[in-house]
């Protein structure tokens, strides 16, 4: 059994870092900050070219069926694809609406005109906000509520989704600028559901973890250019007449972190693999994946910081860029301990109550 990406895969990828090098830097990304406290800023990624533009590639439709617009491929296929929206900190909702939204609503929404939202997703036409619960617990905030075109929400044993138009949406502070965050209400009148009871649930664990996964591999992106962005900078920072690269306790801090990073980024991979195949062991493995790329990202993040002294601080500097997102990420989906806890569960079953 060979286990390792294909050439197609890899191809693929390295055409969507290739894109987003030169038209996400990190410029854009503090674009996407100002933009999002801006009135007059353009409603969503739908006003940026690089959302149009991967969507020309396949990124966005990758989950959606051939017959629909997509390219009718898996999660093991846009796992890379994913990681490269880390690695340049794209602010724009490809985990939400490539991730989770699309193979959501490709198998549960004959009531929305399923054909139709297909094309639009994977045109790039339209996006998608989702509102899951992590295990029983409601997520208090929804990514681009305000800018998405629909809404799919979990809301007691139903799954249901909402037109932009119908949700009352209030924003709320992110430590990522770029982050836009809100707290959501609609009128129950305005729904759609999509599935209830058991099949409700089966749909809304299946897309959890399909969002987990989009941000472990996020994660692993975002640490991958953290760790680049400190090993470039202790090659020139000069103390004492040399690179402080060269210093021991310097070099030690940098394999350490890279090597966190490596042991994560497989176990990344492994999760995408078990997901596109329906496994059972899809939750524990899916689980592992976010609890390792979590605890990876922020190690880079701290080391990081570290080794760049003050000036990792300042805003000026576009490390604090990918940072934030990391500690912002790393809370997302659920944080490395409760993932921590599912895969004990898993492996152990729950825990005796007295």
């Amino acid at each position: 059994m060979r286990f390792a990406f294909t050439d197609d895969q890899l191809m693929l990828r390295d055409a969507v870092r290739d894109f987003l090098a030169k038209e996400y830097t990190a410029t854009q990304v503090r674009e996407a900050w100002a933009a999002a406290t801006s009135p007059s800023a353009p409603d969503g990624p739908l006003g940026r070219p690089v959302w149009s533009a991967l969507a020309e590639m396949g990124v966005v439709g990758m989950l959606i069926p051939e017959a629909d617009g997509g390219m009718g491929m898996t999660a093991l296929d846009q796992v890379l694809l994913i990681e490269e929206s880390g690695r340049a900190a794209l602010a724009d909702p490809i985990v939400e609406t490539a991730a989770v939204a699309a193979p959501l609503l490709a198998r549960l929404a004959p009531e929305l005109n399923r054909a139709d939202w297909m094309r639009a997703i994977a045109s790039g036409h339209s996006t998608v906000a989702v509102d899951l619960p992590v295990g029983s617990v409601a997520t208090p905030f929804v990514v681009d509520a305000d800018r998405a075109d629909l809404l799919v929400a979990a809301r007691d044993d139903r799954l249901v989704a909402v037109a932009s138009g119908a949700l009352r949406c209030e924003r709320q502070p992110s430590v990522d600028g770029a982050r836009r965050l809100f707290t959501v209400e609609w009128d129950g009148t305005a729904e759609i559901v999509l599935a209830e009871g058991p099949a409700a649930a089966r749909a809304v664990a299946e897309a959890f973890d399909r969002g987990a996964l989009g941000t472990a591999a996020q994660l692993v992106g975002l640490a991958d250019r953290a760790l680049e962005m400190t090993v470039e900078y202790v090659k020139e920072r000069r103390q004492f007449g040399v690179p402080i690269g060269s210093f021991q306790a310097v070099k030690h801090h940098l394999a350490d972190a890279l090597l966190q990073l490596e042991f994560a980024r497989p176990v990344v991979y492994r999760a995408a693999s078990t997901l596109a195949e329906g496994s059972d062991d899809r939750a524990r493995d899916v689980s592992m994946a976010k609890a390792y790329a979590s605890d990876a990202a922020l190690v880079v993040a701290r080391t990081a910081l570290q080794c760049h002294g003050a000036i990792g601080y300042t805003v000026e500097y576009d490390l604090h860029l990918w940072m934030k997102r990391i500690w912002a990420l790393a809370a997302t989906w659920g944080d490395a301990a409760w993932h921590r806890e599912r895969v004990a569960t898993s492996v152990l079953g729950p825990r005796p109550t007295h």
